[in-house]
């Protein structure tokens, strides 16, 4: 049961109270520029999303007007819950509380889970239904750069500083195994100090290829195509934000037949992808992760994505 501290001013608890939850994820399979609708410009980017790690929030209502957090560094989700409330028309402030086993600082999304957790949590208290869009701009609002988590394992192309969907792929990415690993050390990165990424012509002409690729990929649950797409989005990415050994990551993979490779735009993971139906493949993941060892990648992991949960 959660603990109410009561405020000097009128800070009893109300009986709203309710919870949320979000999921992590492994950075990202494609980011760049795309199209819009109407033809304009818009950064985006296609979440890997990773259901093993989460955040989870809880709210409880009180009359007070202001949101008090724990822990108290968790300013964007306590900036999160003001907006939702704001936007339910609710006056009265409360407690969250965030509980989390997300690493901070190497991509894996643990602000944005924080956002999205806080937020469902005030919508439960009120008994509010929110939609994913909503949600995602309601998470914008909260930290400038949100991603594509609010769909949990809908693929989609979302752009992460507006909060809108650029394009629904119509369905789940095909089942991986993702062998997981931090570079340059494993040492965090302070996202909020990277400036956004300017691409050139080409690049663009890319991205509008990429977007393709990860559409088939996901209709035809092709995770060949997938890993295509996410290695040309990974050599993208390296040209800004370099990852120690990348060239050797990407030989790695190929040596043993993996899909292919993706990374954090704006963080230290990089992944290798293999087509979770493929055979011998829990030799050739395990063979994968010694050999990035050995190259310098740390805190090795491995990941079922989109899976039924079955050995491998």
């Amino acid at each position: 049961m959660l603990a109410i501290s009561r405020s000097a001013r009128n800070g009893e608890p109300s009986s709203r109270q309710g919870f949320g939850t979000a999921i992590a994820h492994h950075g990202e399979l494609l980011q760049g520029v795309f199209e819009g609708e109407n033809g304009r410009l818009h950064r985006g980017l296609v979440t890997l999303p990773l259901p093993a790690m989460t955040s989870q929030a809880t709210f409880v209502g009180a009359h007070s007007v202001d949101v008090t957090v724990r822990p108290d560094g968790k300013v964007k989700a306590s900036a999160a819950a003001r907006l939702t409330l704001d936007h339910l028309a609710v006056a009265e402030g409360g407690l969250l509380e965030i509980r989390s086993d997300i690493p901070i600082g190497h991509g894996y999304g643990s602000s944005t889970a924080d956002v999205v957790a806080a937020i469902r949590a005030v919508a439960a208290a009120y008994a509010a239904q929110l939609i994913p869009s909503r949600i995602g701009r309601l998470a914008v609002a909260a930290e400038q750069a949100s991603d594509a988590i609010v769909f949990d394992s809908q693929a989609i192309l979302f752009a992460q500083r507006e909060g809108i969907v650029l394009e629904d792929f119509g369905g789940a990415l095909p089942p991986l195994l993702l062998v997981g690993s931090r570079a340059n050390g494993g040492l965090p990165i302070d996202t909020l100090t990277l400036p956004p990424a300017r691409y050139d012509s080409l690049e663009i002409q890319q991205f509008r290829a990429l977007r393709g690729l990860v559409a088939y990929a996901v209709r035809h649950q092709d995770p060949v195509c997938l890993g295509r797409a996410a290695t040309t989005s990974a050599w993208i990415s390296q040209r800004r934000l370099p990852k120690q050994c990348f060239e050797q990551a990407i030989a790695i993979a190929q040596s043993a037949g993996a899909c292919g490779v993706q990374v954090a735009h704006s963080g230290s993971l990089l992944g290798v992808l293999f087509d979770r139906a493929g055979k011998d493949l829990r030799r050739r993941a395990h063979r994968v992760a010694a050999s990035l060892r050995r190259a310098g990648f740390c805190d090795i992991e491995f990941h079922q994505i989109n899976d039924d949960g079955a050995t491998w």
